[in-house]
């Protein structure tokens, strides 16, 4: 939907003269929002739901404890989101379950807008991360997780996602919008690496 309006009305895609502002409002109506899927948390199990498409990736990103530190940083910062090119409001939002955050995509006076809610966060020895669940206004429904491990020296990023349209412009999207997913989701891996290894 694209809006012509004020900044009141929550789309997926909005035009604003004031970005900054849209943004600001969209995030303190969505922290009043719930999820708009019945599955919270379900991206940590190894069974993702039926329903949706599902995503998972793992790559190597570096070696040592060195390396685990600047993952742990780099998730923590929003690495793999600004690596991707998307913006994340608040700007230094913190890792913590029950937080509200919105995703968005500049693309000149077009802002592509899309609120999440962190449903969990992991923080053992050897896994750090959190995952995010979609709220209203989202062009998807589902969740998406971002995890860096750390086993036997190696430094791994892991990013696991189910996701089905939530309006009828993105169900038109259809294949293109699944290999913009997947591009995404490569991306963000890409923003992590380049974190760790200091690009």
């Amino acid at each position: 939907m694209i809006c012509a309006q004020p900044p009141s009305v929550v789309g997926v895609i909005v035009v604003s003269r004031d970005q900054q502002k849209l943004l600001a409002d969209v995030l303190e109506r969505a922290r009043h929002d719930e999820v708009t899927y019945d599955e919270p948390g379900q991206s940590r199990s190894n069974g993702l739901p039926s329903g949706y498409h599902h995503d998972h990736l793992i790559v190597p990103i570096g070696h040592g404890e060195a390396d685990w530190g600047r993952a742990q940083e780099a998730i923590g910062r929003w690495r793999a989101h600004h690596g991707a090119g998307l913006t994340v409001t608040p700007t230094a939002a913190p890792i913590e379950e029950g937080g509200t955050v919105v995703v968005s995509r500049n693309l000149g006076p077009v802002l592509l807008v899309a609120p999440c809610r962190i449903v969990y966060t992991t923080a053992t020895a050897t896994r750090f991360g959190f995952a995010y669940g979609t709220l209203p206004g989202h062009p998807e429904q589902g969740e998406e997780a971002f995890h860096v491990t750390f086993e036997d020296g190696r430094v791994v990023a892991e990013i696991v996602a189910f996701s089905r349209p939530a309006d009828l412009l993105t169900r038109l999207a259809g294949p293109l919008a699944r290999q913009v997913q997947k591009a995404t989701t490569k991306r963000y891996i890409d923003g992590i690496r380049a974190d760790v290894q200091g690009k």
